[in-house]
Formats: structure tokens, C-alpha cells, sequence
């Protein structure tokens, strides 16, 4: 057993993250983990230079005891996909210094963001415990899974920090946000199962799958979310709003208040069964999938992370 809290380490960081400040958090890093030598038994540090590639990587880590990722949702969400395709027993625990722009599974975790210096000491001083990952059609996520509206905010905003676009966070969901739902007519019909059981037609403008709490910079989906209970917890509208109610759930959404409503309904599930009519927006950790049928489940405790 290694004396050192992190023992052997890989620093997997994505230069582009947060605007490119990602780059300089990246260096910040390396000049901590070469500094404070009581903290690792050695590391190493890969930069990634195009999406994917922080899967392989992390696909490839088995002989270190923690995996630091720096950068935001994104490259988390392909870290976890690589350490999952690992034996459980050879999974380095997970350690996030998130710098991004929305930040959610940070949030899930309680690190502090867009802070790499407080980061690294909650990570130093933290404690390790196991939590849930989700999977569908073979895909993991970390955080969130979506299908309709919310799923197509989540890519609209992904396609605007792509184009750099000035605003990030909260204020680019609100704003991508507004646009897709002051054009939306209908719902997409889809018959769900859950958990084996009877099958239910649906026609959801939102429906989303979650691990934690938020998405989108922090908006509270799911507020009862435990990323530790083994079960996925699920919000949808069960009636179509009129596109009014439908802008005001979307506020009350920010602070978790929408779950009040009499048009929302959540579960927790372990497994979920979903066909849809024709295929709908599907996004997982922001990043776009395509399909009309899905097979979604929980993975309890398939990761060690640490937390502050």
C-alpha cells in the first residue's frame, strides 16, 4: 500500500478546455505534482489533442492507482467510457479538476471549479467512495442522459462553445435554452418500460436519465439525485405544457422546483426500456447519439472517485 495519498498517477488534461485555459491549468498541474512529491509515488501527463482520444488513454491506465482529469464534462464523460473498459479490480480511482463550462459531474462530486490550485487540495485531502455509472446501448455516462427538448439544448450549447462563443455556464444554457423551446410544437412519442414493467406510451418534450443532480451549468433536473444508490433517477412531463408553462418549468428547473409541478413526473429506476417513433435529440454528457430504440441501465459502485 502506497504511503502517498494519490500513489502512482496520470494526469490526463485537455488543453482546449474552458476557452483554451485548460493549457495553462495543465501546467499548473504538472509544476503541483513535480512540487509536492509527498502526494504521488510518480506521475505522468498526457495532453489530449482531439476528441476520443482521452478514452484511450484512460483505456490504457490500468497500472496507476489514480487518474486525474482536467477539463470539463466532455473529457470526463471519455474518461469514464475508457475506464470502464477496464477489469474492475484494474480501474484506477477517479479524480476530477474540472475546468469547464458547465461543470455538472464537479458539482455532483462538490470539487470546486474553474479553480485548479483549491482543486488540487481537495483532491490531496480527499476521501475515496464508490459511485454509480450509467450506460445506454453499450455507451457510459457519468452524469446525465437525455432524450427531446433538453437533449437538444445540451447539444446546441456543445455546438456553440465549439464556434467560441462569449458565454458559458449557466447563462449559455439559458440562452440556447430559450431558442429551442420557443419553437417546440410536440412532444416525441416513444413507449417506455422501467424496470420490467408494463409498457407506457409517452410523448415527452424532456426526458432525462441521471446520475447526478444537474445539467447544464447546474440546473437541478434531478435534485434528489444520489450518484452513490444504485438507481438512475428519471424526470419527463407526462402532459404537454402550453409553451408559457413550458418556459416557466424551465426556470424552475435552476433551483429544482419544477418537480412540484402536476405535468412532472420522476422515478428511480435501475433499468429502462425506450422506443421512440422516429428518432429523437439524445445526448449523453453533452455529446450527441443517435437511435430510436435504447436500452439504458445503472452500473452500481463501478467506480472509485474522490471527493473532496
Amino acid at each position: 500500500m502506497s504511503a502517498s495519498p494519490l500513489g502512482r498517477t496520470l494526469l490526463v488534461a485537455n488543453p482546449a478546455a474552458h476557452s483554451g485555459r485548460g493549457a495553462q491549468g495543465a501546467e499548473f498541474a504538472r509544476r503541483f505534482l513535480g512540487s509536492y512529491s509527498s502526494a504521488t509515488d510518480g506521475y505522468d501527463v498526457r495532453l489530449t489533442s482531439r476528441p476520443g482520444e482521452a478514452t484511450s488513454i484512460a483505456a490504457c491506465a490500468a497500472g496507476y492507482d489514480t487518474l486525474i482529469v482536467l477539463g470539463g464534462d466532455g473529457v470526463i464523460h471519455e474518461v469514464v467510457c475508457g475506464l470502464m473498459s477496464l477489469p474492475a479490480e484494474r480501474r484506477p480511482r477517479l479524480a476530477v479538476l474540472p475546468l469547464g463550462s458547465g461543470n455538472d459531474y464537479a458539482r455532483t462530486l462538490g470539487m470546486t471549479r474553474n479553480d485548479i490550485e483549491a482543486a488540487f487540495a481537495q483532491i490531496v485531502r480527499g476521501h475515496e467512495r464508490p459511485v454509480d455509472v450509467g450506460r445506454v446501448n453499450g455507451t457510459y455516462f457519468a452524469e446525465t442522459l437525455s432524450f427531446g427538448l433538453d437533449a437538444a439544448i445540451a447539444l446546441d450549447t456543445t455546438a456553440r462553445r465549439a464556434a467560441d462563443t462569449s458565454q458559458e455556464g449557466e447563462a449559455l444554457f439559458v440562452t440556447s435554452g430559450l431558442k429551442i423551446l420557443s419553437r417546440a410544437k410536440r412532444g416525441f412519442a416513444c413507449t417506455a418500460r422501467f424496470d420490467g414493467g408494463e409498457p407506457r406510451e409517452l410523448s415527452p418534450h424532456i426526458f432525462a436519465f441521471q446520475i447526478g443532480p444537474s445539467y447544464g451549468g447546474g440546473f437541478l433536473i434531478c435534485p434528489g439525485a444520489d450518484p452513490a444508490d444504485g438507481l438512475l433517477d428519471v424526470c419527463l412531463n407526462v402532459r404537454k405544457p402550453a409553451l408559457p408553462r413550458l418556459l416557466a418549468l424551465f426556470g424552475l428547473a435552476k433551483y429544482g422546483r419544477h418537480v412540484r409541478s402536476s405535468v412532472i413526473e420522476t422515478l428511480k429506476v435501475r433499468h429502462a426500456e425506450l422506443e421512440f417513433a422516429s428518432a429523437p435529440p439524445c445526448q449523453v454528457d453533452g455529446e450527441g447519439i443517435e437511435g430510436t430504440s435504447f436500452s439504458i441501465d445503472v452500473v452500481p459502485a463501478a467506480l472509485r472517485v474522490i471527493f473532496p
